[in-house]
């Protein structure tokens, strides 16, 4: 297994926790407090961290940006709710534990991390040419007609929707996932990601033409507003700090204002600046709640969640469609359950054998 690096907040605490992941294993306690950062990449990390507030987990995400070099990440959490869920996504966790702690459930989700052998090494197919093709014409046409300054029209969505609508319906969603994921630049690779998701849940809730088309469009459209943010902060190489954060999230107004005046459907620019909304009201940039977030905004909202997850970060390996999926299902109060239970079949045609049974 190689080296396992335990970092906490209370290293005597640890211990214990320490001595049972030592029984077969070589693991390190870190103290998160220490001003040197560890030595040396380890081969997998386990957070025991108590205090989730905000600069604890500042000083951990900082952390594990200097260590963690893709490597397996499974973070304990003292408690089971929605916002320790959500720190282990924040964090790039492989897996969240919440206590109480069962050793050889953790034992088991860091063995699950070893390289497999070359011999048993499973070579995925190649993505189909027509996949690629597509998703390259559409990447072009977004990146050709999404630019700052430059008037985007519903009339010229339309172009960009329907590309999609047909390379999903000619690839299906899970050779469309392959190929966009082949992007390197981020931004396009999450707008097309999203669409191609939205497209897919579309066509499995049995949505007539136009209103898929509507949901595509949406998709398309929900970061419009981040070609009016800094480069540096879209494309940094690592997670972002408070004040880029803030940055970025004025990109949900920034794209309504740029759009309001362009003849789009209020149904289109309420997507745009309320896809960050959450049900419990911890979203963003309105603080909407319950009733006030459209089911439109809420289907997208589960899109494009699932997208960032399943997308290859500089700083994080992307994560298999079924872990994104449960982390959905973790978050009951602020997704719409309902939504989320229906988004499971697309979840499935893209990692059929993991939620098969389920």
């Amino acid at each position: 297994m190689g080296r396992i690096l335990l970092i906490t907040d209370d290293p005597v605490r640890s211990l214990g926790l320490h001595g049972d992941l030592s029984d077969g294993l070589s693991c390190e306690i870190h103290d998160l407090r220490a001003a040197a950062a560890p030595v040396g990449t380890p081969t997998a990390i386990v957070t025991d961290v108590l205090d989730l507030g905000t600069a604890s987990v500042e000083r951990l995400r900082r952390l594990l940006v200097q260590i963690r070099h893709g490597v397996p990440l499974v973070v304990l959490s003292p408690t089971e709710s929605p916002r320790t869920r959500l720190v282990g996504v924040a964090l790039g966790a492989t897996h969240t534990l919440c206590a109480p702690i069962d050793i050889d459930h953790l034992r088991d989700r860091l063995g699950a991390q070893r390289p497999p052998s070359p011999v048993a090494a499973h070579v995925e197919e190649p993505v189909p040419a027509c996949a690629v093709r597509m998703a390259a014409e559409v990447r072009g046409f977004y990146a050709s007609v999404f630019v700052a300054d430059q008037p985007i029209t519903p009339a010229v969505i339309d172009n960009g929707t329907q590309a999609i609508d047909v390379a999903i319906r000619d690839t299906g969603i899970r050779d469309w996932i392959r190929a966009v994921r082949q992007f390197d630049d981020a931004t396009h690779q999450h707008c097309l990601l999203v669409a191609g998701l939205a497209a897919a849940f579309a066509t499995s809730l049995g949505l007539g033409v136009q209103e898929r088309h509507r949901v595509t469009k949406a998709a398309l459209l929900h970061d419009v507003g981040k070609i009016h943010i800094p480069a540096a902060i879209l494309n940094k190489p690592g997670r972002l700090d408070d004040t880029e954060m803030a940055v970025m999230r004025l990109h949900p107004e920034k794209g309504y204002s740029m759009l309001a005046e362009q003849g789009f459907e209020q149904q289109m620019l309420l997507v745009v600046r309320s896809h960050h909304e959450m049900l419990d009201g911890s979203g963003y940039p309105d603080r909407l709640k319950g009733r006030d977030i459209p089911d439109l905004v809420r289907l997208v909202t589960v899109c494009d969640i699932h997208a960032a997850l399943i997308e290859q970060r500089p700083y994080r390996a992307p994560m298999a469609s079924e872990a994104a999926y449960a982390i959905l299902e973790g978050m009951a109060g602020r997704l719409d359950p309902a939504i989320v239970g229906a988004f499971r079949p697309v979840v499935a045609a893209f990692a059929p054998q993991a939620l098969a049974q389920g």
